[in-house]
């Protein structure tokens, strides 16, 4: 180990851009500048106001997987000031984000994969859903396969190249 920091909460999830790591937690997510790995420090905060899980960072966004309050768009264009700009009520819990192209996949825990539309940010749309059976926990993308660790159902392989009929 060269460097810590303490967020103060239960770190879920972290992706880094550049030299930003952004940690999601049980309260928001956390812009931490890692430029010098020996001392982090964080530089932005936004509170998700639920447990924050799982978080993907695309272009100047950070998609926030929110638990119940569901996907949550952060803008991170200027990392001292991160603001809501948009969000997608699933109905159920958010663990996993991954976004490809202008889709947001999200591994639902009650419910499955669904497929969100982000190319508007501002107003993210459900566009296709996947009912995998058992508890979503995190996805990734490859391609046009959808890789969804389900639980106790293990590895889920999902075709999502018509995004509305995964």
């Amino acid at each position: 180990e060269i460097g810590f920091y303490d967020t103060g909460g239960w770190a879920n999830g972290v992706y880094v851009k550049d030299t930003i790591a952004y940690v999601v937690d049980g309260v928001g997510l956390r812009l931490i500048n890692v430029s010098n790995p020996t001392n982090p420090v964080e530089i932005g905060f936004y509170d998700t106001e639920r447990c924050a899980y799982s978080v993907y960072v695309k272009d100047t966004i950070a998609y926030v997987a929110d638990w119940d309050d569901g996907l949550r768009l952060i803008n991170v264009s200027d990392p001292t000031n991160p603001e809501e700009i948009g969000f997608y009520d699933m109905g159920c819990w958010a663990y996993g984000v991954y976004v490809k192209d202008t889709i947001a996949y999200i591994a639902d825990n009650d419910a499955g994969l669904s497929l969100i539309d982000v190319a508007d940010p501002t107003n993210p749309i459900e566009i296709g859903f996947y009912d995998t059976g058992n508890y979503a926990r995190a996805v990734y993308v490859k391609d046009t396969i959808a890789y969804v660790a389900d639980g106790g159902d293990g590895l889920r392989l999902i075709n999502v190249s018509d995004p509305a009929i995964p």
